[in-house]
């Protein structure tokens, strides 16, 4: 297909949004050129899915996307759904699978075959890549846009996309640089905060029980009212406290700290059964060996790292007494603490450490439906830059999926 020098694009990040826009306008003809601060594009992609690619989810409801104003992600959603997603990869030669909770992922089990793939397409089409070319500056000016690049080259273009991505891992190259260039160019910013990301808890008992994992479920807990709960693999680490369902609750809980609130994570040890049901569970146990001592008597049934350190949260003083003379109050107090065990969260783990942004450019500036600055016509965003994330399972990459599809149509046309 012949390029319309009348439309030239300039790509601003060459991560999983700004490749996929770049590709879209493309294929409409334009010439796009994307403009990359690393060494290579799609070097977060490589991270995605523990290095699998989570690609979306069969389960694309409204719901698992945040933000200020999260009703902004439906159209962009709904141009370029998880089907279509499944689709345009399919046909580059990404064979999927459906798995737990509805993740698809390519069938590969690679990460770096669906990188491979755009790649090659970004090529076929002629898209121009210049990597280490950070842009300093971009400018308005009467036909276009002018981006200044790091080392002073002048760059033209028609149109812009900003797909610099938001803060989470800045060691792949998303460091906020993109925020900076949207708001000299008059675009409020909704204050980053990390999500999908570990918890850190105020106990000082941590390095006791650090490196234990379990099946559990977890809450988080406000003015004693429960905001939102995950189940799965949870993992207790010096700081405090991580795993796939930590990550899911982390946006919550980093929102309201954010809002100064004490903010608690309620921990099920044991959340398969009912409390009565594991009441009457450890009385037989207690009544089979009523000599064994109270931490002992745990032993095949909790990690034994984790059974002195509970019994005293529980109120336990002496936990090597036999269970025959454990009263009814302590017996409650320890049934109790595995289906209700609380940490006050102090915090969330770094940047490096999370997954993804929270917050961004305020997409009240910003047209739903073409992704199209509303301040700065020919401006156009895509991916996490903006105050869109979503949960943990593929759902922020079908974010960039979709909204790079509708910038990179809107500026192919």
């Amino acid at each position: 297909m012949a390029k319309d020098e009348r439309n030239k694009i300039a790509v601003v990040g060459g991560g999983a949004a700004g490749l996929f826009a770049a590709v879209i306008a493309a294929r409409q003809g334009a010439q796009v050129t994307i403009l990359e601060k690393n060494q290579r594009v799609g070097k977060k992609i490589l991270a995605t899915g523990n290095g699998r690619c989570n690609l979306t989810n069969m389960d694309m409801h409204i719901s698992h996307f945040h933000g200020l104003y999260p009703k902004f992600s439906y159209s962009a959603l709904h141009q370029f759904d998880n089907i279509k997603a499944i689709d345009f990869f399919e046909h580059l030669g990404i064979s999927h699978k459906v798995e737990d909770e509805g993740k698809v992922f390519p069938f590969s089990n690679q990460a770096s075959s669906v990188l491979d793939v755009l790649r090659y397409e970004a090529e076929r089409l002629g898209i121009e890549t210049r990597v280490e070319s950070e842009v300093k500056e971009i400018r308005k000016i009467a036909k276009g846009f002018e981006l200044t690049v790091k080392d002073g080259t002048k760059i033209f273009a028609h149109r812009v996309i900003l797909a610099t991505g938001g803060k989470a891992a800045p060691n792949l190259g998303s460091d906020g640089s993109g925020y900076v260039l949207a708001e000299k160019l008059g675009h409020r910013l909704v204050e980053p905060f990390p999500a999908l990301v570990q918890l850190k808890l105020a106990e000082p008992f941590l390095k006791q029980i650090k490196g234990i994992k379990f099946e559990g479920e977890a809450e988080i807990i406000v003015h004693e009212k429960s905001l939102v709960k995950a189940q799965g693999e949870l993992l207790f680490t010096e700081y405090g406290i991580s795993g796939p369902p930590i990550f899911q609750l982390s946006r919550t809980a980093a929102e309201q700290l954010k809002k100064k609130q004490k903010v608690w994570v309620k921990v099920k040890i044991v959340h398969h059964l009912a409390k009565e049901e594991l009441g009457s569970y450890l009385d037989k146990r207690w009544q089979d060996s009523p000599e064994k001592n109270i931490s002992f008597s745990f032993v095949g049934f909790l990690n034994k790292q984790l059974v002195p350190v509970l019994l005293k949260q529980a109120g336990l003083n002496d936990i090597n007494k036999p269970v025959k003379q454990l009263t009814i109050q302590e017996k409650e107090r320890i049934i109790t603490i595995l289906q209700d065990w609380r940490f006050e969260v102090t915090g969330t783990n770094t940047w490096t450490a999370a997954q993804v942004t929270a917050g961004g450019i305020d997409v009240r500036d910003i047209n739903p439906h073409t992704m199209e600055s509303t301040l700065v016509p020919g401006l156009f965003f895509a991916g996490e830059i903006m105050d869109i994330d979503g949960d943990c399972g593929g759902y922020n990459l079908q974010w960039a999926w979709s909204s790079g599809y509708a910038a990179g149509k809107e500026c192919g046309r």
